[in-house]
């Protein structure tokens, strides 16, 4: 192994304890509550920098996070979407909650994502972060654009107002999920396909609620 391979495995490595670090104490201290200097002191970092080196600014830092994770969420999402057409709306509906549940309980417990999530999407500083990395990838326009086939009748407006709302319960809840699981309090559901259940029969009576003008 060369010096310079045995260099950028070093590199590397350090990226993703200070990736997992940052993931954690954002999720539960909030972004802007916890500083570069914290988060190089929980990955085991001496060099109080290390962050700025390897990142850059603390929104190049919280775009490296979201870009992780909706990488693997997008391979699942893809697998999924493949798999369904013809669909109806909780086919479409399924497609856009499993990935993301079945991502976090992939990876363990306890797990930091869903809340680093609600944390980033409530601040207007990152929002568009996370937007245009999780929530613009070819899988989830298919999604939507099945929806849109299967709800031709909804107008615009209520669509727009009901994708919104779709986001919010699915970021929260599975915020709120993860949260309880960390502090080891009781959940409506045993296991996150428990939890996908029941988001799922949710949103789909969300999309085919009767529009009252």
């Amino acid at each position: 192994m060369t010096g310079k391979t045995v260099r950028a495995e070093q590199v590397s490595a350090t990226r993703e304890l200070i990736l997992a670090a940052a993931e954690r104490l954002f999720a539960e201290h909030g972004v802007f509550a916890v500083s570069n200097r914290q988060v190089s002191e929980a990955a085991g970092q001496g060099n109080n920098t290390a962050v700025g080196y390897h990142f850059g600014t603390k929104a190049d830092l919280v775009r490296a996070i979201a870009r992780k994770h909706a990488e693997q969420i997008e391979r699942l999402r893809l697998r999924m979407v493949a798999e369904i057409e013809p669909a109806d709306v909780r086919d479409w509906v399924s497609c856009l909650v499993r990935p993301v549940t079945d991502h976090l309980a992939a990876l363990g417990s306890p797990t930091w994502f869903a809340r680093f999530g609600a944390q980033v999407m409530t601040d207007p500083a990152l929002r568009e972060i996370m937007v245009e990395e999780s929530l613009t990838s070819p899988s989830l326009q298919q999604i939507i654009d099945g929806l849109n086939r299967c709800l031709p009748s909804l107008p615009a407006e209520v669509r727009a107002e009901r994708e919104d709302m779709a986001r919010q319960l699915m970021v929260h809840m599975c915020a709120e999920r993860e949260r309880a699981l960390a502090d080891d309090t009781p959940t409506p559901r045993s296991s996150w396909h428990g939890a996908a259940n029941g988001l799922i029969d949710a949103l789909v009576g969300l999309w085919l609620a009767p529009v009252v003008s």
